[in-house]
């Protein structure tokens, strides 16, 4: 079996595109093409559909992604064997996060203690960020409130309340702290399914007997920010999401439980690599240093 073939149909389908694929593995899209073109003819399977201009993958397709996935986990793991030799001198770390606030301060303290190791971060939404761990897209991910999964290896890394916040001409612009049922009657801007912030809040809501009469869905926390600055409504964040931002005003929820736990998290497989688990070390020395709260 054609290593380089394999490799190059392994990055089309975690990609979902062969223009992404032909990215990562730093190769032309026709030389990309050619190889998987090239497995396909070997084994007479058809491993992708082409419509228009995307891709869809086929079932056999699927089948041997699931064991790609495996395949180079474990090449990985390898290399990173053979890396813990050299005393962790080199090495990679993909790290996927909601936010940047909690992983950007973590990643700056790793790079300290191991500067040979390249590090990457992405984001999206909590969703987003679970599901690229489970595909392999990333290695550790730091995100709040994950479920009990056996696939997974987590650790807690702090506790966080969540405020609600609205623009400086707002009539609650002078106060401290609101009542979860005076949001009743205002609009509420909330973030897209998949966001935790969302499920937290609407969480609350529902113990608390709480039926919003009006919301507005947005798909970035950027964007949530730029409509309640605007007037549009009301927003809800994280407390060390809220930022200094003058054009806004943050409130506590007085009544109800509104908060979330940080994880940082791996897939359970993994946990003993050595860069992983390192990275976990230092998790650990947080939490012995207060940091989980």
């Amino acid at each position: 079996m054609n290593h380089a073939q394999i490799r190059a149909f392994h990055a089309v389908a975690s990609e979902g595109s062969f223009t992404k694929a032909a990215d990562v593995l730093n190769v032309t899209q026709p030389t990309l093409s050619g190889q998987v073109a090239a497995l396909e003819e070997t084994y007479g399977v058809k491993l992708f559909e082409r419509r228009g201009r995307g891709i869809e993958i086929t079932e056999i397709g699927r089948r041997l992604h699931a064991v790609t996935l495996r395949q180079f986990a474990v090449e990985l793991e390898a290399e990173q064997v053979l890396l813990s030799a050299r005393g962790l001198m080199s090495g990679q770390l993909r790290v996927a996060a909601d936010a940047p606030y909690h992983v950007v301060p973590l990643l700056a303290t790793f790079s300290r203690l191991y500067p040979g190791i390249n590090f990457s971060m992405s984001f999206g939404n909590s969703q987003q960020v679970l599901q690229g761990l489970f595909e392999r897209k990333s290695d550790v991910v730091i995100m709040p409130n994950i479920q009990e999964d056996r696939r997974l290896h987590a650790a807690p890394l702090k506790r966080e309340p969540l405020i609600v916040f609205v623009d400086r001409n707002h009539p609650w612009a002078a106060r401290r702290s609101i009542s979860i049922t005076e949001l009743v009657h205002h609009r509420i801007i909330l973030r897209e399914k998949g966001s935790v912030t969302r499920k937290i809040f609407e969480s609350a809501l529902e113990s608390a007997g709480v039926k919003l009469l009006e919301t507005l869905e947005i798909g970035s926390r950027e964007a949530v920010r730029e409509a309640v600055a605007s007037g549009l409504g009301i927003g809800v964040v994280f407390e060390s999401e809220f930022g200094n931002d003058t054009r806004l005003h943050g409130l506590t929820v007085r009544d109800v439980q509104l908060e979330g736990l940080e994880y940082v998290a791996c897939l359970k497989e993994q946990k003993d690599s050595p860069v992983i688990r390192a990275f976990f070390d230092q998790i650990q020395s947080s939490t012995a240093s207060g940091f989980v709260k």
